[in-house]
């Protein structure tokens, strides 16, 4: 018989045909509760005896087993006696719960949460609304408030919270905030430390065309903030507030994932090659202003590069995908498989062009590449972006400049080490955009010194360009910036605060606002990371929650991670098949996390490796490359491997 186990409200077991199971006393369920909160994991039965007792009697190991046959004999009544439960697992000294997680609403409830985060905002809206539905209050609400009952509810009503605010943000994204308001009252009102559930509050109040009590909302937030937690408000607040009265037209948008795709591929134009250049020239302007407009941009674009190839006409498909001519400042592809796609058109159309294309079209072209083809060590994606350069200065287009520019810089980092060129970099491209009125390509400029200046410890300096980025970016409405500029200043807050849960909290705050700017490949792992770095700073274990989203840095997180668990075995496997980190934003920082690991492990061969990768970065802060992220002075990691290695 395979059961249903609902845990969020009070415990009940119900068959597949929905009848109920009875599962016996309060500590029976208890007992089958503390399973279901393991996750499918083996809890020893020391483990439990403490669980379900303050004081366990002598009796208590005993008491536990019967409870456990009684159990299993409840939730398979036709299994024949002495022969091995299927529902409930003996495994070494502990027991193990082996129902399927789609059978228990707790885990449904989270694989629900964990599943959306990077989809679109309508499927996002659509999961969380059933998924919110499963709740029929407190989690093991028949239960007494016992030390794991405790923390367990806590738990889970913290992915209760953050559900009810990433479906709110996505319902936003939709346009459909004005029946969220009753909602995210209550919700702001029983959760008034959360800065977030304020901010999607005043957004709904102004999409229900409510502007005035909208900056009220944000008031009270504010006053509530001091008040009761002596906190100032958020960034986010402030950076919303000014939208509010703006009229930021992200506030607002089209209603529907796909009429906005609609909307963003409709033109008066009927010819073939003109409504394709329209489609990638509104993709442009719409990349601008982030979340899911972003992502639609970029499926557009590519969508409309492969349509133009496929007409047979080289001239033509290079001037469409030329007319997209967006900064990039990061060196992970939002989505690695459309960008390669658009590097082979781009590659191939050059190829049939010829050496007698227009220069100015060969220069976009051979930007693209190295713009596209980015976090690699290809050679011939770094000489695209060359050629690309020295073509623009030829040209003495600073349109053509910016853009080969910045294929440039994120080609810098297919060697470490490299800072100063990207300082120098972003100088050109502050001084040649403020002179010929390109505000995108300024901000990109002010962001590579923010990074800049991270690396190298000096965030007077940064803060300067944090300045000048958020005025521009507030000027030309571009939210993606004000997202990055306040994961910097957590940066900050890292570096200075001696709390690391204050940080781990501001750095959840950032992880939501990165959860809908559209952009995965900044965002994938990026908030582990910086757990990882609170955590080694502070000489703390890995961070170890099973919901903890590694993204493509898992590999080298594993050995940490294994060491954690107290696995030495499989940490020192894992430490044995690291791959090579990538030539990235991220090539510091995963190379001081195999430091860490090398020392932890007593590898020599890692430590020796470790060494060599990092010293090119000496006199640098590891991480600082993100503006995001820091794992301290590069050299004090270097020293820290020199005695190590010396060590008989």
């Amino acid at each position: 018989m395979e059961i249903l186990v609902k845990v969020l409200g009070p415990i009940e077991v119900r068959d597949t045909e929905g009848r109920p199971v009875a599962v016996g006393s309060q500590r029976r369920r208890e007992l089958l509760g503390r399973l279901v909160a393991a996750g499918g994991r083996a809890v020893p039965l020391s483990v439990l005896v403490d669980d379900l007792w303050e004081d366990p009697p002598l009796s208590a190991a005993g008491t536990v087993r019967t409870f456990i046959a009684e159990l299993r004999r409840a939730l398979e009544p036709d299994r024949l006696p002495r022969t091995r439960s299927h529902v409930i697992a003996t495994v070494g000294t502990g027991y193990a719960l082996r129902v399927p997680r789609a059978h228990i609403d707790a885990h449904r409830f989270e694989d629900a949460l964990a599943a959306v985060r990077d989809e679109p905002s309508g499927e996002t809206a659509r999961a969380l609304s059933e998924a919110l539905s499963w709740w029929q209050g407190e989690p093991y609400a028949d239960l007494d408030a016992s030390s794991w009952v405790t923390a367990e509810r806590a738990r889970l009503a913290e992915l209760h919270r953050q559900a009810v605010e990433l479906r709110a943000r996505a319902m936003l994204d939709l346009g459909r905030g004005a029946p969220l308001v009753p909602e995210l009252e209550a919700f702001a009102a029983a959760h008034p430390w959360r800065e977030h559930a304020w901010g999607l509050l005043a957004h709904a109040l102004y999409q229900a065309g409510r502007q005035v009590e909208a900056l009220a909302s944000l008031r009270d937030a504010r006053a509530r903030l001091l008040e009761q937690f002596a906190l100032e408000s958020a960034d986010s607040l402030d950076h919303l507030e000014r939208d509010i009265l703006r009229h930021a037209a992200h506030l607002t948008p089209a209603p529907g994932g796909e009429n906005r795709l609609r909307l963003l591929t409709r033109t008066e134009a009927t010819g073939t090659y003109t409504r394709l250049r329209s489609m990638t020239t509104v993709a442009r302007v719409a990349a601008f202003t982030g979340g899911t407009n972003l992502a639609l941009a970029q499926e557009q674009r590519a969508a409309a590069a492969a349509e133009a190839e496929r007409a047979g006409d080289p001239d033509r498909t290079a001037r469409v995908i030329a007319a997209y001519d967006v900064p990039t400042i990061w060196t992970r592809a939002d989505d690695p498989g459309r960008s390669e796609a658009l590097v082979a058109t781009t590659r191939r159309t050059l190829h049939r062009l010829g050496p007698g294309a227009p220069p100015p079209l060969r220069a976009r072209l051979l930007a693209t590449i190295g713009l596209e083809h980015r976090g690699t060590r290809d050679r011939w994606a770094a000489e695209a972006a060359t050629e690309a350069e020295r073509l623009a200065r030829d040209l003495r287009d600073p349109n053509v400049l910016v853009l080969a520019l910045n294929a440039r810089f994120v080609q810098s980092f297919q060697r470490p080490g490299r800072t100063g060129e990207r300082d120098a970099i972003a100088g050109e491209l502050i001084d040649l955009s403020a002179r010929h009125d390109l505000p995108m390509f300024e901000i990109l400029g002010h962001l590579i010194k923010i990074q800049v200046h991270a690396a190298r410890g000096d965030s007077q300096a940064a803060q300067r360009h944090v300045v000048a980025a958020e005025r521009l970016a507030t000027l030309h409405e571009t939210p993606l910036v004000h997202v990055l500029t306040t994961a910097f200043r957590t940066m900050c807050l890292a570096e200075r605060s001696n709390d690391p849960a204050e940080v781990a909290y501001a750095y959840r705050t950032v992880a939501t606002d990165l959860a809908g700017a559209g952009m995965p490949g900044v965002e994938a792992g990026i908030f582990a990371l910086a757990l990882l770095s609170l955590r080694m700073r502070h000489r703390r274990p890995a961070p170890t929650n099973p919901d903890l989203d590694w993204g493509p840095y898992r590999p080298w997180a594993q050995p940490l991670l294994d060491l954690a668990h107290g696995n030495l075995a499989a940490a020192r496997h894992a430490a044995a098949t690291l791959p090579t980190p990538p030539a990235d934003h991220l090539y510091d920082t995963l190379w001081t996390v195999n430091a860490h690991t090398a020392i932890l492990l007593h590898d020599a061969s890692l430590a020796t490796q470790a060494h060599h990768a990092l010293t090119p970065l000496r006199g640098e802060i590891a991480g600082g490359t993100t503006a995001m992220i820091t794992f301290g002075p590069v050299n004090d990691i270097l020293t820290t491997l020199e005695q190590h290695l010396k060590r008989p």
